[in-house]
């Protein structure tokens, strides 16, 4: 009886950590799919040839301390698509990495391109996007209020090389 009390008690101070958790509905932005998999290659065939590789570091909130297995969850439309069929789920490597390759996103109407963000660890949770065009990659405003301790490692770098591009961005929680 006890063990009981004891099982339902710590439940019971659980419940409200778990729900948040996983409540869904507080996600800003279309598309986001809790289930996507675990891969860091979301292209629809290797020899795409506007393929877009994404990396950069997850920093803690000092903008500083590196987060290792951190969940970065990304997903975007699909070229030439109005779907979100391009998602996956990755982990912070030691040093607080991430990588990943997709097919170049397509936009909605009246939108530049973009690829969303859901970047958490047990404590915490951040939803960005990343922002592309043709003149480079971009962060949105509510971004830049979120993760002004970066410093200059706040604004991603693209380069393009061959109808590749590569951009490294940061992101803080």
């Amino acid at each position: 009886m006890r063990n009981s009390a004891f099982a339902i008690t710590g439940l019971a101070v659980l419940t409200p950590t778990l729900t948040n958790a996983f409540n869904f509905s507080e996600n800003p932005y279309l598309g986001y799919n809790p289930y996507a998999e675990d891969k860091n290659d979301l292209r629809t065939g290797i020899f795409s040839d506007n393929s877009v590789a994404v990396k950069g570091i997850i920093y803690e909130n000092d903008g500083a301390t590196p987060i290792r297995n951190a969940v970065v969850e990304v997903w975007h439309l699909s070229p030439n698509s109005s779907k979100y069929r391009h998602r996956a789920k990755l982990q912070t490597d030691e040093q607080g990495e991430y990588e990943f390759i997709t097919d170049f996103p397509n936009r909605e109407e009246g939108k530049n391109a973009r690829i969303y963000f859901k970047i958490s660890n047990f404590e915490k949770i951040n939803f960005t996007e990343l922002i592309l065009n043709n003149a480079g990659a971009h962060i949105t405003c509510e971004h830049w209020k979120k993760n002004q301790q970066l410093g200059e490692k706040l604004f991603p770098k693209k380069e393009n090389f061959l109808g590749y591009s590569n951009i490294q961005f940061n992101i803080s929680i």
